[in-house]
């Protein structure tokens, strides 16, 4: 399925808590002079506009970044939130970076991107945005990707996974692709995004990840409320294996925050 576009969706609460521990991550691995590799198998266009009719629809940016924002509930020196300023200084005040340019602002000339999104509009803006960086853009389901590039050159680095979930079968092929992934990068930080349902579909895709007994393992989730009646997502959710030195501490910090909200 190819109708999904995240310009609905951009800047609510789940991508907060993303993007945020993404940040960090790449914050904490950028210290280090020796390059590295960050992948992604399902990144959208890259770039959207909040004040778009699709993101006031929905009023989920309202309630996401815009609310954090206002609150001041996230220090000007976090990676997240200097990212976001130096996006916005080039394209606008209701600019909203998705995690491919978040990415892009934290890693350094010597690092490499490989991008992967099949929806050809969203494939379309995504080589738009992120030509200036360098990235290698691809139309190309973002599971084949990542096989094919691991192990990367350099071999430090990060894979996101981070599908729609539109596609059931996702939850049953997501911890055969992470196993896979991990034995041939086992250096490798895999970090997965999920949804958490009302109907709990993501407990059994958790349950068959944590049967593996991956390498120092995050599993980080935030609750909030639903973004309209009848919705199912009720929070969010990442799953990290290799996970970097102080995301714990980042972890617990968002975890502080989305009570408070």
């Amino acid at each position: 399925m190819l109708s999904y576009q995240h310009i609905y969706h951009a800047g609510n609460l789940a991508d907060v808590q993303k993007h945020a521990l993404l940040c960090a991550m790449l914050g904490y691995m950028t210290q280090k002079e020796k390059p590295l590799t960050y992948l992604e198998t399902h990144a959208g266009r890259g770039l959207y506009q909040l004040d778009a009719p699709e993101a006031v629809k929905t009023g989920e940016a309202a309630a996401g970044i815009d609310l954090i924002e206002a609150q001041g509930l996230l220090p000007a020196d976090h990676p997240y939130v200097q990212a976001l300023a130096r996006v916005r200084s080039v394209h606008g005040a209701r600019a909203y970076p998705g995690s491919p340019l978040l990415a892009a602002e934290c890693l350094r000339p010597q690092d490499k991107m490989y991008l992967a999104e099949l929806h050809p509009q969203e494939y379309a803006g995504l080589d738009y945005v992120m030509s200036a960086f360098g990235a290698h853009v691809v139309r190309q389901d973002g599971f084949a990707m990542a096989q094919a590039v691991t192990p990367p050159e350099p071999r430090r680095g990060m894979v996101l996974i981070d599908p729609s979930y539109e596609v059931k079968a996702d939850y049953d092929t997501i911890p055969r692709v992470i196993a896979q992934l991990h034995r041939k990068w086992n250096v490798g930080v895999i970090a997965l995004w999920y949804p958490i349902l009302t109907s709990g579909a993501h407990l059994p895709m958790l349950a068959a990840l944590e049967a593996q007994e991956l390498p120092k393992v995050l599993r980080h989730e935030v609750r909030f409320p639903p973004a309209r009646d009848g919705h199912r997502m009720v929070g969010s959710g990442l799953f990290v294996v290799n996970t970097p030195y102080g995301t714990q501490e980042e972890a617990a910090r968002l975890s502080a925050l989305f009570s408070a909200l």
